[in-house]
């Protein structure tokens, strides 16, 4: 087992494992109803492995020694993590940028990356003792949960806007959680989740309230730069809703640069919706925490939050990496979702698309050069959310079953193989 102990990301306060469960106590009573988490708590492992394992990373087991669990055998097999890093040829060549790849963490077995924080999650849920495990969640960490529950055999309990997209719903409910939904914001179900957990007992897996979530995320980091090794990237483009899934990547190259694995840490380029962009407005007002946005709003539903709950700690690691952070419109993340599926074969849901309508921003803004090494993440399938996708496609016609109606139609359309857009 990794020996660790946890570090206040705010204070700096250090506690053994038994000591805490969720935050820091000493900056908790800080906390404001519907803000920013305070005293979120980091993992620090101890010794870092200072070498590669020994495996080729065909699943999260083999990073286990960079995890804080007591052995493989507490992880749910699940075939969670060990996704692919995708060179992406043809959107190389559309973008001008030859050393692009693409994490591709739709490959996970939920369909999104918040199964890496789930797995962990579930992990110590269970060697605390707890046979229930909640969340609030806008979809995907929900779906992850109820995907995990499923398979270690404990119950989840799901607290969801009821306007999540049906598809999300529908893959939790099949999974036999028990789901709330909520006639309000995601906000709100958290705040609401949090009250529950402290009457019933249950383990809480709200993002950056619970430590290890960072921990799990931290794991496609790990990856990346596994796959690129002796060289890190330059440039890792995330987006951000909560802000978890930055802070974790962050948390998993600091751990490599610390163990001697990586030589430096790559700039962290933050992505959100113009609707929802709590982080980014802090970044370019040089603030420590967000200005909530009442009414947060956009097509990428997995990035909308008025709050982000992990603010602090993730635009403290934005500005350690140097960094940045790109707003990019709906508009902008409808037709990213479409050039990715066209040159890439990956099919993303709009939040994973906005990676790449990012990417674009940040290249427009002198934020990232062409020639630079980038990781855009991808973090949910299309199939999360088909009602979105089908805003950028057209449902043709129906022709006759005769080959020279084939031959009438296909003449009628254009030869290119990808959607058109600018440089």
């Amino acid at each position: 087992m990794a020996s660790f102990h946890f570090v206040c990301s705010e204070c700096g306060a250090r506690y053994l494992e038994r000591e805490v469960e969720l935050v820091c106590p000493q900056c908790a009573p800080r906390q404001v109803a519907g803000g920013s988490i305070r005293g979120v708590l980091e993992v620090r492992i101890d010794p870092l492995p200072q070498s590669w394992p020994a495996n080729s990373f065909g699943s999260l087991e083999d990073l286990i020694a960079f995890l804080p669990v007591p052995s493989v055998s507490s992880l749910v097999r699940l075939g969670v993590g060990a996704t692919p890093l995708l060179p992406v040829n043809r959107l190389r060549r559309t973008l001008g940028m030859p050393r692009l790849w693409l994490k591709d963490d739709t490959r996970n077995p939920s369909g999104s990356t918040k199964d890496r924080a789930s797995l962990l999650v579930v992990a110590k849920a269970i060697e605390y003792g707890h046979d229930t495990v909640a969340a609030a969640s806008t979809g995907n960490a929900a779906t992850a949960l109820a995907a995990v529950a499923a398979a270690a055999g404990i119950r989840a309990v799901l607290f969801v806007p009821a306007d999540a997209p049906e598809a999300k719903l529908v893959q939790m409910l099949s999974y036999g959680a028990e789901v709330l939904p909520i006639a309000g914001s995601y906000d709100e179900a958290f705040e609401l989740c949090l009250q529950a957990c402290e009457r019933f007992g249950w383990y809480n897996r709200n993002t950056a309230l619970n430590p290890f979530t960072i921990e799990g995320k931290k794991t496609a980091a790990l990856e990346i730069a596994a796959t690129l090794a002796p060289d890190a990237p330059d440039v890792v483009v995330v987006p951000v809703g909560d802000g978890v899934i930055l802070a974790g990547l962050a948390k998993g190259f600091a751990d490599l640069r610390e163990g001697g694995l990586i030589r430096h840490l790559p700039r962290l380029i933050a992505v959100q919706p113009e609707g929802s962009a709590a982080i980014v407005k802090a970044l370019r007002a040089d603030r420590d925490d967000i200005e909530p946005i009442p009414g947060a709003a956009s097509v990428a539903d997995s990035l909308v939050v008025q709050a982000p709950r992990n603010a602090r700690l993730c635009l403290s690691r934005i500005r350690e990496s140097n960094g940045a952070g790109v707003m990019v419109s709906d508009e902008a993340i409808l037709a990213a979702m479409a050039e990715l599926a066209a040159y890439t074969g990956v099919f993303a849901e709009p939040a994973a698309a906005s990676a790449l309508a990012g990417l674009r921003e940040a290249v427009r803004c002198d934020l990232v050069d062409r020639e630079e090494r980038v990781v855009i993440l991808i973090t949910g399938t299309g199939l999360k959310d088909i009602r979105a996708a089908s805003r950028r496609v057209s449902h043709p016609e129906p022709i006759d079953p005769e080959l020279e109606a084939v031959a009438r139609t296909i003449a009628h359309r254009s030869p290119d193989r990808g959607p058109e857009r600018s440089g």
